[in-house]
């Protein structure tokens, strides 16, 4: 049987509680979600990348990558993407923003994705996103 690996790059905290940043377990790896935290500096708390759902959108992206890289896997390998916003409004800015990100990243083939509303973030984040890869 396949061990399960947990992951947590060093650019990110330690979780205040007990899951993982991601998990791999064979050639699966389950990207937790993840907010636009900038990277960890000891001593300080996460601080967000800026108050603009684009400041934060570019920095979950980015935070995600670092899971997926730390897990062996890249953006070539993820499967499925859900994207939380915290406002409905924000849709249309954050699809534009997600697009070009993925253009930038030279994407060969788009995973499958899924958008959400809900308020079940911290005060002053706007978005979060997780992501399921499959490796080889």
């Amino acid at each position: 049987m396949t061990e399960k690996t947990a992951i947590t790059p060093a650019t990110h905290t330690v979780p205040p509680a007990k899951f993982s940043h991601g998990v791999r377990k064979g050639n699966i790896l389950q990207v937790a979600g993840q907010v636009g935290f900038l990277p960890h500096v000891d001593g300080r708390p996460p601080t967000p990348a800026g108050p603009t759902l684009r400041e934060q959108t570019l920095q979950t992206l980015e935070n995600v990558r670092s899971v997926l890289e730390a897990g062996g896997a890249g953006w070539d390998d993820v499967m499925m993407i859900r994207v939380y916003l915290t406002d409905t409004a924000h849709f249309a800015e954050m699809n534009g923003i997600y697009n070009a990100y993925f253009e930038e990243q030279g994407l060969k083939e788009a995973p499958a994705a899924r958008t959400t509303v809900y308020v079940g973030l911290p005060d002053g984040l706007l978005v979060e996103i997780d992501a399921l890869a499959v490796l080889g």
